[in-house]
């Protein structure tokens, strides 16, 4: 089992990609459904919005942001959401779609990250 490949939700889709997730809790601006490709929408894989917008308005550093994000994906629903994403990649190849401008520090980097993906 390989880890997933990570990709902005604005950059094409390509047959290589295998089953397109997206990890945002919002549907990234100006894209279609069509053009997306998407299998699933794992929005319970994502941040809440309390801790997305302390992240983004720098209230709190990368490793507060893992720290609180790993807690917040033990949560049930998040649990279930993390469970069908393993599914999907012990299935073969996955992407993990994501809207963020920053390709370093995103919930998908992060999803990776505390994961062990």
């Amino acid at each position: 089992m390989s880890g997933p490949v990570l990709k902005r939700a604005y950059d094409p889709p390509s047959p290589e990609d295998g089953t397109r997730i997206l990890v945002d809790r919002l549907w990234p601006r100006g894209v279609t459904k069509a053009g997306a490709r998407l299998e699933a929408w794992l929005k319970n894989l994502s941040p809440s919005d309390d801790l997305r917008k302390r992240v983004h308005a720098g209230q709190i550093d990368w490793p507060s942001f893992l720290a609180a994000y790993a807690s917040e994906l033990q949560a049930p629903l998040a649990a279930e959401a993390v469970a069908e994403l393993r599914a999907a990649i012990a299935a073969g190849p996955v992407t993990l779609v994501y809207a963020a401008k920053d390709p370093a520090r995103n919930n998908a980097v992060a999803l990776v990250e505390i994961l062990g993906l």
